[in-house]
């Protein structure tokens, strides 16, 4: 099988979307699958007025990114495309150009962009599904990105993609990685019987990490609303036996450290490397995400290292932690709850070093690089199947 890749990266650092994408190439290679990754990249739009009036235009429609991919297809003459995000420099044009070269598309759903402008259905910190049912002016609005100009941008976008119907129309499967999601995308209009469920995956380190002898709470993530972590630091005041760590940057790094508890440590951006290292020392990780976080790597991550996890119940959270046996649910919003869970668990290392254990063996049973790996093929030969019948 021959499988090409599309993936615009992101502004910011490397985050779990492009660690899916590069592992699923990595598997590819390991596996004797000839596979291409083509990669556009958003680093270095920011502040430069001429790459985001560029960016702009070439995320509604993009004919010169139509025309490369149709050169992709014909020089490399893939048996599958599949797609993750595409904007803002291949845009979804890409996807009309694979329908008329009769080559399926697959394209994993990383986010709720499909639905939200905004990609989150985050407000201020706040869930918001204004723009559902084709109203994505209230993206322009309410101005979601905080910038009038990227407000009008994805707003505009989105609704292109809507009524040219260029997902709905020239994607052959669609990937979601929670249950929830794949429900929500559903009710949204998308056909359910083009929906697979696919979480992502996690390498199983073969020396876990020993749980009961951890030093901090952990949390690995975006400091932004939709991760919670502002929910987390209000919890640990309420639980001050309890060091919590946060690892990572974002936009509500200054407003989030300003006054905090002084069992808060703030840990910064950490490569890989130190990620890994940080995941070593911790006795739990911490997620607190709205329910709109899709599948936070993070979660899997921590399971793959042997750690348990304390996670909202909310979304699609509950399918990946599974309560009292590889971690625990909280309320959704519920900072008091969340605090109560921590204590809990801070205080009895043994049961953390239990659900550790639990939590690696699932991690190795549902989320491991070859349960992921023939998932896929198993979608991929789907739309192969279904795009053979569309042209008959």
């Amino acid at each position: 099988m021959r499988v090409l890749q599309l993936y615009n990266d992101y502004r910011s650092h490397q985050g779990g979307e492009e660690t899916v994408v590069r592992g699923i190439n990595a598997i590819f290679e390991h596996r004797g699958v000839k596979a291409r990754l083509v990669t556009r990249s958003s680093k270095g739009i920011e502040g430069r007025v001429t790459a985001k009036a560029h960016a702009f235009f070439s995320g509604i429609y993009s004919w010169s990114a139509r025309r490369d991919i149709g050169e992709e297809l014909r020089s490399f003459r893939p048996d599958i495309v599949h797609a993750h995000n595409l904007y803002p420099w291949f845009s979804p044009s890409v996807l009309s150009e694979c329908r008329r070269a009769g080559v399926p598309v697959v394209v994993t759903v990383h986010n709720f962009g499909l639905t939200c402008p905004h990609w989150s259905h985050i407000r201020r910190g706040e869930e918001c599904t204004r723009c559902l049912g084709g109203r994505e002016y209230w993206c322009v609005l309410r101005n979601c990105r905080e910038s009038v100009f990227e407000s009008v941008d994805y707003a505009l976008r989105s609704t292109v993609a809507r009524r040219l119907r260029l997902f709905h129309d020239n994607v052959t499967m669609f990937v979601a990685l929670t249950q929830f999601a794949r429900q929500w995308l559903a009710a949204a209009g998308f056909d359910p019987d083009r929906i697979a469920l696919l979480p992502n995956m996690v390498p199983i380190l073969e020396t876990p990490s020993d749980a009961g002898k951890g030093t901090y709470a952990g949390f690995v993530g975006r400091l932004s609303h939709e991760k919670g972590g502002g929910l987390l630091i209000e919890a640990a005041a309420q639980a001050p036996e309890v060091p919590i760590h946060l690892a990572g940057d974002g936009p509500m790094k200054l407003a989030w450290s300003a006054g905090t508890p002084p069992n808060v440590t703030f840990r910064g951006l950490l490569a890989r490397k130190e990620i890994a290292r940080f995941y070593r020392l911790a006795r739990f990780m911490v997620v607190p995400s709205a329910r709109f976080d899709m599948c936070p790597m993070v979660i899997l991550e921590a399971m793959g290292h042997g750690l348990p996890v304390i996670t909202s119940r909310a979304g699609g959270l509950p399918e990946l932690v599974e309560d009292e046996v590889t971690g625990l649910l909280f309320n959704p919003g519920d900072a008091e709850d969340l605090a109560r869970k921590m204590r809990g668990l801070w205080a009895d290392p043994d049961r953390c070093a239990a659900m550790g254990q639990a939590a690696r063996e699932r991690a190795g049973r549902e989320f491991s690089e070859d349960t992921y790996f023939h998932r896929l093929m198993a979608i991929y030969e789907r739309a192969i199947t279904l795009n053979a019948e569309n042209l008959q």
